[in-house]
């Protein structure tokens, strides 16, 4: 019998549907997760409203990919079911917050009236409280919405997309079995969600720039400094405009890498406190005014807060406010900012300094030995990488060593640096590569993962077979956990891992010769030969390079921020 709610509906259409016809509105294409009972009736409308399934192998791997393929295309989505699925995922879904990553993640869940009348479940605790995982998902999401109630579900959907892509954080959907296939208005599809972030007020916006332009005006060596929130908060179009009228010199942040144009003129290099080249270090620290832009100041992003900066000397640019020295503007988001500033900045009257010339120091870094180093590898990285590649590098030597990579132009940098959470980026690789495609290019997706890592989340694998992506991994064999040697422990055993047959990996999970290539690299003539190979440049599928390096080598800004990290770990409290 039809619901007499439903009967006054111009276009009626499930809440399912109309969850999932959002999501391809948004820019959506792919769904993470995997089947349980309580989300498998809404699998059947995922094809229906243009999606597809991707059918991860374990949910923390699928948030994983998530946070990668939101990254890389903008936003994301991933689908668990109650309880166990759902909290297999958290650790994914915790990153994407900590690190400002749009990120939509939907939980089927029992029926409101099994959660009513309190029923002893699987998957619950076995106190009839549904709703302590909600609750737990509360603290890293920006949104909640529990669709109890058919007559609310549409907005609470629409609010909860608008807030996740606004706020670029996860929210979080819990879908009742009883709720997938109840009807709601779909004529509300003909309007799409408005996802247009809120104006500044003009008055306030305008009194900022004037505050702004002064100190601008005034600086005799200003620098533009390009953080991870520049990138997560959509800004890079207003940062390359004030980039290319100005000319000044800019830097990035390691969890900024990929922000700028690397072969722009204006840019220096990665500014990371201690942990800089001594040239980036001293131009930056030498400026007497810092437009930072979506600064996000973690330990391991300022190499141990060894920024030697003065707030006095800064200008603080956010998606929320703009602090000017130590004046702060609340509610004066950086995008309306930025634009004036570009706008209104007086060429005659800025001083624009030199940038120091940045190039791949391979040469420079290559000794007679054969053995393949730090030092000599992640500049040699940056002569193989092409326009528009997608670099993933995973917690470890991987995201310090990629300091010293020169990106060509387009690159997209795809890493996680204040989660940390190793293992992250083989999910992460998956999910940026399948959101190439989803977006109708042949990009190059490029993992860099330590063998420790690796061990941690391998499945992966069979995901990028499954859908037949272009990605390339070169597992960096050095015996277990390098940046943990480093901090403590270099010798100790809880720093080893068991040594696999790495490149066997692939045919276990089922990818034939012709799907998968196969290479051990172990001295630089063999990577060279690798690296200047066509067929292995084009990248026509799945690529795994076991890449072998000494156990106790580290790129150099790792081990100044190891050493930093184990003094404060050892500092006794006040």
């Amino acid at each position: 019998m039809t619901d007499i709610r439903e009967q006054g509906l111009k276009k009626p259409i499930a809440i399912t549907e109309y969850l999932f016809k959002r999501l391809h509105e948004i820019g959506i294409r792919s769904v993470h997760g995997l089947p349980g009972d309580f989300n498998l009736v809404a699998l059947d409308y995922i094809p229906k409203a243009g999606l597809r399934w991707v059918g991860s192998v374990n949910e923390l791997n699928a948030a994983y990919a998530a946070d990668g393929y939101a990254r890389t295309k903008g936003i994301s989505a991933i689908l668990t079911t109650f309880g166990v699925g759902e909290l297999s995922a958290i650790n994914g879904i915790a990153g994407a917050f900590s690190e400002h990553v749009p990120v939509v993640h939907i939980v089927g869940c029992p029926s409101t009236i099994s959660q009513r009348n309190g029923m002893l479940l699987h998957h619950t605790l076995g106190n009839g409280d549904f709703n302590v995982f909600a609750n737990m998902s509360s603290q890293i999401s920006c949104d909640m919405a529990r669709l109890n109630k058919p007559a609310e579900i549409p907005d609470q959907i629409d609010h909860a997309l608008r807030e996740c892509w606004i706020r670029s954080r996860p929210v979080y959907i819990m879908l009742p079995t009883d709720m997938a296939e109840k009807k709601v208005e779909g004529a509300r599809l003909d309007t799409p969600i408005d996802l247009a972030e809120p104006e500044n007020d003009p008055e306030r916006e305008d009194y900022v720039v004037d505050v702004v332009l002064k100190y601008l005006h005034a600086a005799k060596s200003p620098v533009i400094l390009v953080d991870a929130c520049a990138i997560r908060h959509r800004v890079l179009e207003e940062v390359h405009d004030l980039v290319e009228k100005t000319q000044l010199p800019v830097f990035v942040t390691p969890m900024g890498k990929g922000a700028i144009n690397e072969n722009h003129p204006s840019y220096g290099g990665v500014y990371a406190g201690t942990g800089s080249q001594p040239a980036v270090a001293e131009r930056v620290e030498s400026a007497d005014l810092v437009l930072s832009i979506g600064a996000l100041k973690s330990d391991f992003n300022t190499a141990g807060f060894s920024y030697r900066t003065s707030q006095l000397n800064t200008i603080d640019f956010h998606s929320t406010h703009c602090t000017v020295r130590y004046s702060e503007y609340p509610g004066v988001a950086m995008r309306g900012v930025l634009r004036k500033v570009n706008e209104r900045v007086d060429l005659t009257k800025l001083c624009r300094p030199s940038s120091p010339d940045v190039a791949n120091e391979v040469t420079k870094n290559r000794d007679s030995s054969e053995t393949i180093t730090q030092a000599f590898f992640w500049p040699r990285v940056g002569e193989y990488l092409k326009e528009d590649d997608i670099v993933v590098t995973e917690t470890g030597t991987s995201n310090f060593g990629i300091w010293e990579t020169k990106y060509p132009r387009g690159v997209t940098g795809v890493t996680q640096i204040l989660w940390g959470s190793i293992g992250w980026s083989v999910g992460a690789a998956q999910g940026a590569a399948l959101a190439a495609k989803d977006m109708g290019t042949d990009r190059r997706t490029i993992l860099f993962v330590g063998d420790g890592s690796f061990q941690l989340t391998a499945q992966e694998v069979s995901t990028m077979m499954r859908h037949n992506l272009k990605v390339t991994i070169f597992l960096i064999y050095n015996e277990g956990f390098t940046i943990e040697r480093y901090i403590h422990g270099m010798e100790a055993e809880y720093n080893d891992v068991v040594r696999w047959q790495y490149t066997d990996v692939p045919t276990v999970f089922g990818g034939s010769d012709k799907q998968v290539r196969k290479f051990v690299i172990k001295t630089k003539d063999e990577l060279e030969k690798l690296l200047t190979d066509k067929e292995f440049n084009e990248a026509g599928g799945l690529q795994f390079v076991e890449l072998w390096m000494p156990k106790d080598d580290a790129p150099r800004a790792l081990k100044i921020t190891a050493e930093i990290a184990a003094k404060n770990n050892a500092k006794m409290s006040d």
